[in-house]
Parts: structure tokens; sequence; C-alpha cells
């Protein structure tokens, strides 16, 4: 099963780059109640035009509502890319601290894993992570 198999039809398939702003919107809408070009642009520390132009193509793809000046909200398909790539940058983490990697290197390597792993290799991470967290004598036992 490939990975656009795994995505359900109602989940469009995304780019890292489409994925990395959505991610951000969310964010910015969960924790300040709203989203705006100007916001995206100093958390992604990348130019205003930058950021107009790729909401802009969101909008058209229809994982955005945006309207210039008032900002944006994610639509319903905008929700699900969001969830889903939230919940695979938490797995991949919650997976590599199990490690007791620095923070730095666990959030780089999420960043550049999250948008290349396949919904197969996704599932055998959840089951491996649920296991893991379930048997904390294991965990311990791969730190010796």
């Amino acid at each position: 099963m490939s990975e656009s198999e795994a995505t359900p039809p109602s989940t469009p398939r995304t780019t890292a780059a489409a994925e990395d702003y959505l991610e951000r919107i969310a964010a910015l809408i969960r924790t300040k109640g709203y989203a705006r070009v100007v916001d995206i642009a100093a958390e992604l520390k990348i130019s205003q035009a930058s950021v107009t132009t790729m909401v802009q193509r969101l909008d058209a793809d229809g994982l955005v509502k945006y309207e210039k000046y008032r900002g944006m909200v994610l639509t319903d398909a905008g929700e699900a890319v969001a969830t889903r790539i939230a919940h695979r940058h938490e797995l991949l983490t919650q997976l590599l601290r199990f490690f007791d990697l620095p923070e730095a290197i666990i959030f780089r390597d999420v960043e550049g894993m999250e948008h290349h792993i396949s919904g197969e290799t996704l599932d055998a991470l959840e089951r491996l992570t649920r296991h893991l967290d379930a048997h904390p004598e294991i965990v311990a036992q791969l730190k010796r």
C-alpha cells in the first residue's frame, strides 16, 4: 500500500512545504486564536511575500480560507492535513525521546522525517512506540 493509498481520499496530498505551513497555521490558531501572514513569516523566518504566495496556493487548493489583510482559517481538509502532520510529529518525537537524544537533535530529525515517512512505516513506528511505552524495562535495556 502506497502513502496515497494510506491517505484517506478526503485528505489531499500535499508537499512538505505546504504541510509546514498548515502545521504552523494550526499552531497559531490554537495559541493565538488566529493566524496572519505576518505571524507565519515571523515563525518560519521567511518573507511575508513568500508566505502570501503559499497561503494563496493553499486557498486555491481548498486547504485554507484566506482573506487579504484579515488572516486565514483552516478548511476541514486543511485541518485534516494539519492533524495528520501533528500526529506524525508527536509520534516521531515520542519515539526518539526513548533514546535520550538531545531535544535539538530530536527536533531537527523529526522536521526532516515527518514529511517523508510512509503510512506503513508510521503505523509500524506507532505500534513500536506503544509497545515501548507499555514496557519501560525494554527501554531501560536499550539504554544500557
